[in-house]
């Protein structure tokens, strides 16, 4: 059994490793027609369609959103510094804020039935990836003695890159996070609504904090005395 064992040894390791590249190139090769191979029609023409596409659960709540315009310059310089040429684009954007929810556990939740306040620790607001919708785009001037095809396709890149590095920072300056944080305030409120009133706790106050209002905050200060999920229970051990 043994010496049969060493036998195949050899001949399932090549084979595995033959699986391996194979599917190693299999998957390179839908990428590189993902991304790279151009889709036509029957008489040669490119189409436009969905190359690639996937949906997937998410379990953060949307609680804000920031809307604008911005205006987006990039430079580029060829031929020896010869080839200068600049590019101003101005187009809408927006940012979505979301709060990460599902980090949130009967720990996060504390309940002070003096006050019959309800303190939620959410996790911070934070601001999703800027969608600029250079399809609307309202201004767009290229100047430059000679622009080349790829000195336009690098400033419009870069013009690109530029607009989204700025609608993020925009989006994290401190003034748009306070006031995300204000709407996050109320949409996690509103959230936890519902389930004080299922247990007659309709007339409980909600209080929301976030990791920055808690730093170096006292927990003891809110006299805090029941974790929510017993207060909870025993309502419905009262029913």
């Amino acid at each position: 059994m043994a010496d049969a064992l060493k036998r195949y040894a050899g001949p399932v390791a090549a084979a595995l490793v033959l699986l391996f590249v194979a599917g190693a190139m299999w998957l390179g090769w839908q990428r590189y027609d993902r991304d790279y191979v151009v889709a036509v029609e029957e008489d040669g023409s490119a189409v436009t369609k969905v190359i690639a596409a996937k949906i997937a659960g998410v379990s953060s709540l949307k609680v804000s959103e920031l809307n604008g315009t911005i205006q987006s310059s990039a430079q580029d310089v060829r031929g020896f510094g010869l080839l200068k040429s600049d590019q101003v684009v101005k187009m809408p954007f927006s940012v979505d804020y979301f709060v990460d929810v599902s980090g949130l556990d009967a720990g996060d939740l504390e309940w002070n039935e003096q006050t019959r306040t309800l303190i939620v620790n959410a996790p911070d607001v934070m601001p999703g990836k800027p969608n600029v919708d250079e399809s609307r785009r309202t201004l767009v001037q290229t100047n430059g003695l000679f622009v080349t095809r790829q000195a336009s396709e690098a400033l419009s890149r870069r013009v690109s890159a530029h607009a989204q590095s700025r609608a993020l920072a925009t989006a994290r300056s401190p003034e748009r996070m306070a006031q995300a944080r204000d709407y996050g305030r109320a949409a996690i409120g509103k959230l936890m609504t519902a389930p004080l009133n299922a247990a007659g706790y309709g007339d409980a106050r909600v209080i929301v904090t976030f990791p920055p209002e808690r730093k170096g905050r006292n927990r003891e200060q809110w006299d805090v005395t029941t974790p929510i999920n017993e207060v909870l229970a025993n309502r419905q051990r009262q029913r």
